[in-house]
């Protein structure tokens, strides 16, 4: 069983005279910046000149270059795209990094594939919410909680950890639990989900459409069929109130027999060897490298696998309905 931290475990002294810095105004960024802002702590913001700086300045933030932010903080969180980080932390982060100083970040991708190395006596720690930003905020806002994985690399003493847990607690996270986790156990359980979890997803769900326009079923009853209802949402909101098997009991005893009768049928001898080739290409970097070389060329293989999507009839079927779409998901937007 996992450590879970929760508010009273939680020391918030440890951030006392730390100055914050938050690296990046996008999803995550917004929403611990807020947060950190509304626990009474002052984190400073820094982004380049875009959108994301309008928005910041808006939200009544003095927003600086990173460089300065950088300069001026002891805590830094990392909160910009995987993708990026490596080139602005060793351009505009890394020359302004002191002994004692903390970088965070809300994923485990580069500390773990080193693409990130922290100078020695530079904490590496991470929080990483199990939350998309926009939800991070209005669970925040309504006093409730999220999970969260935090960890602390080379810290002997503990003294990091603290500091991971003390900015869980300031975002929101341990109202619901801190879970003591690292940097590689967040990278894979994500890539794992998404390069074997939701790419099977997606190839049934697209296999689904497929077969019953074939027999004769009209596309859009099926779209709606598939998500546009909104079902998805509904049974993973009751596997988190019923558990996962115990939301089955919800449904008809017809689709608890067929669901639990064909599950083996999903999961063939040659399905799960591809379930361990994805795990081999998490945890032994290969598909760190794969990305590192498509992003380098241009990104082509991405843009090609988009066209190939766009163009599915799926895709056509969904902007026939695109009207039904958006009354059914205006009332669930946040104001």
């Amino acid at each position: 069983m996992a450590t879970i931290y929760r508010d009273a475990d939680v020391n918030m002294g440890v951030l006392k005279g730390r100055r914050i810095g938050v690296i990046g105004y996008g999803n995550q960024g917004r929403a611990q910046a807020l947060n950190l802002r509304d626990s009474g702590l002052a984190p400073m913001v820094g982004n380049r000149d875009d959108e994301y700086k309008d928005r910041a300045t808006a939200d009544g933030f003095a927003v600086r270059p990173i460089r300065a932010v950088a300069d001026e903080a002891d805590v830094i969180l990392v909160l910009i795209p995987d993708e990026v980080q490596p080139e602005v932390y060793q351009e505009q982060i890394r020359p302004s990094l002191r002994r004692g100083d903390v970088l965070c970040f809300a994923s485990g991708y580069n500390i773990y594939y080193q693409a990130i190395v922290p100078p020695e006596g530079v904490g590496a720690i991470m929080v990483a919410p199990r939350m998309i930003g926009r939800a991070v905020r209005q669970l925040y806002q309504e006093h409730l909680g999220f999970p969260c994985l935090v960890a602390a690399e080379n810290d002997a003493d503990g003294r990091f950890l603290q500091v991971a847990l003390a900015l869980a607690k300031a975002i929101g996270a341990t109202r619901f639990g801190a879970f003591a986790s690292s940097f590689r156990e967040e990278t894979v359980i994500d890539l794992f989900a998404e390069q074997m979890l939701w790419p099977g997803i997606i190839k049934l769900c697209l296999l689904y459409f497929e077969k019953l326009v074939a027999h004769g079923c009209d596309p859009e009853i099926v779209t709606t069929e598939l998500h546009l209802s909104g079902e998805f949402v509904e049974i993973a909101k009751a596997m988190i109130t019923h558990g996962f098997f115990g939301q089955l009991q919800l449904h008809s005893q017809t689709s608890q027999y067929g669901q639990l009768s064909r599950a083996d049928r999903m999961a063939p001898p040659e399905l799960l060897a591809q379930v361990d080739r994805a795990m081999e290409e998490v945890c032994s970097g290969r598909f760190h490298a794969e990305w590192v070389q498509e992003q380098k060329a241009g990104k082509p293989n991405m843009q090609r696998l988009w066209q190939q999507v766009l163009t599915h009839p799926l895709a056509q079927s969904e902007a026939k309905l695109e009207s039904l779409r958006k009354i059914i998901t205006r009332p669930h937007e946040p104001s």
